[in-house]
Order: structure tokens, then sequence, then C-alpha cells
């Protein structure tokens, strides 16, 4: 029975469709369908019931797609038992953030397809929350403060954030002083999300509200030089802006509290891919230097 084909029905069965599996695996969706037949005809079951909408899992693909997802990660860790000492293989699947993704951690990802020239990376970067194991990720690169789950977290560096306006909407509505006044201002979020400031050794939480909302942090950083509100972004995002003095910072004596990159997993034993990225990222952040000295949003 080939791996490949077990694997490329893992992929499908998670994704629900031939195409998502296929843009997963980096592959055509001929390539897939193919590999499917060539399982169920092996098998001599029918492990997936195709439809207008995509693909779903028969009674018997439902049974065996646990063992087959076993059998691939198995098959991964006994790849890696045997490779020579430090290379790598296959491939590594990572959703980092796309505000500074690109510029701060894709030279990581670059070093280390240029150290292990037989491992495929597929990088997507987007602002919006991954779900690692719906959408079939080895592992993410997540900031802020994290949220209780079932993934498991390893953080590689600290990130360093704070409140900023423009001069104009500080002119025309003030600055807050306390994190109880930011409900009479507008705020700039990405959603719903929960701003968290230090007053002295207790942690005040704050869900402010606001007519401006975007999923990526660099709108809004334009946002906020447009006098629309009070935004809490990240010092890499808004250093420039706040040397230009075309943004402040705010509230300085509540500055949030420390918080973190971290590598997000899902459990189980990790691929010695994700270990070596893990181990590039904690070096990669201890050199460089912290843009700032107050916290950072999630």
């Amino acid at each position: 029975m080939d791996i490949e084909e077990l694997r490329t029905f893992v992929e499908v069965a998670d994704a629900g469709g031939v195409s998502p599996a296929a843009r997963r695996l980096g592959i055509s969706k001929s390539i897939v369908s193919r590999r499917l037949m060539r399982l169920e005809t092996e098998l001599g079951v029918q492990l997936l019931a195709r439809n207008t909408r995509g693909a779903a899992l028969t009674e018997a693909g439902t049974t065996f797609r646990d063992y087959a997802a076993k059998a691939c990660a198995e098959i991964d860790i006994a790849r890696e038992t045997i490779l020579p000492a430090g290379e790598l293989r296959g491939r590594l699947r990572i959703a980092m953030p796309l505000s500074i993704g690109p510029t701060h951690f894709a030279p990581v990802l670059s070093e280390m397809a240029r150290q292990h020239p037989q491992l495929h990376i597929h990088a997507c970067y987007a602002d919006r929350f991954v779900d690692l194991i719906a959408e079939g990720y080895d592992c993410a690169i997540r900031l802020g403060y994290l949220q209780d789950s079932n993934l498991i977290a390893r953080r590689v560096g600290a990130i360093e954030g704070k409140l900023v306006a423009s001069p104009d909407y500080i002119r025309a509505h003030g600055a807050p002083q306390t994190p109880d006044e930011l409900a009479a201002h507008q705020a700039l979020m990405q959603g719903t999300e929960a701003w968290q400031f230090m007053d002295g050794d207790k942690i005040t939480t704050v869900r402010p509200q606001g007519r401006f909302k975007a999923d990526n942090g660099t709108a809004l950083v334009a946002a906020a030089k447009a006098g629309l509100g009070i935004a809490y972004l990240p010092d890499c995002l808004t250093q420039e802006s706040l040397v230009s003095g075309a943004l402040v910072p705010i509230m300085t004596q509540h500055p949030p509290p420390p918080a973190g990159v971290y590598v997000i997993r899902p459990p189980g034993h990790p691929a010695r891919k994700i270990r070596v990225l893990t181990e590039l990222l904690i070096d990669y952040c201890e050199q460089a230097a912290p843009p700032a000295t107050d916290g950072a949003p999630a």
C-alpha cells in the first residue's frame, strides 16, 4: 500500500474534498483523484462519497481514516529516525500573521529551506485565526496572549507593543489616562478582542468598542494615522510612525503586560522539522533587538 495514497486520503478526508486537499498537498486534482481510486481499488471498498460540494467519508472511510493517519505519522517518525543527522525532508505547512510574517519570520523559513534542500515548505500568511487541525497545518506562529486550547505552545521570543493614536485624534477627543476611560473612545480592532493593561501588579482587562475593524495590523496602522481612533499594536508595526510623529503613544502609565511569540502545533510527538524551526526562531528572536519596552496585542 503506497504511503502517498494514504497521506492523500487523509488530506481529502480532513479537508472535505479533492480541491482543498490538492491545494494543501501542492499537487493537481487529477493526481489526488488517481491516488484515491488506486487506494479504493486495492482495499476493495469505497472510502469517500463524492458530491458537488466535496467528498464525505463513508462508514468504511471513517474507520480507515484514523488508521491511515496513524500509519502516516509512524512512517514520518521512522523516516526522521533513519535520516542522516540534521537532514530534513518531506513537507512543512506553517501559518503565520500577514502583518509581520513576511518581514520578520519569512527570512527564518528561507534559511531553513536553504539548510534543508529536500524539505518542501508551504507558508500561509494570514491575520485570521487558522484552525491547524481542520486546515491541515503542521504548526503556526502566533503572537500575544494565548487562549486555553488542546494545542501545544512553545514560546520562542517576546513581542512588545502599546496603545497609539494620531495627534489629530488626541486634539479632537483627548487621550485616555486609565483603562476605564477607553470606553469613551473609538477603538481600532481586528475583531472583538480584549485589551489588557498593567495597574501596578494587577492586570486589567478591557473590551473596547469601535466602528472600524480590520483583520490586518498594517490596515489598523493606516486607520490610526488617519485619526479614526486608538489602536493597540506591536511596536514593529508602529515604530516608523512613532518616530515621524504620525502616531504617539498614549496611556503609557498603564502598559500592556509582557507578551510572546509562540510556535503552536497539534498535540502528539513533535516532528523534527517543527523542532528545527522552533530552534531557528528562538535564535532569530534572541538576535533581534526589541523595538520598544511595553507589551503586545494578541
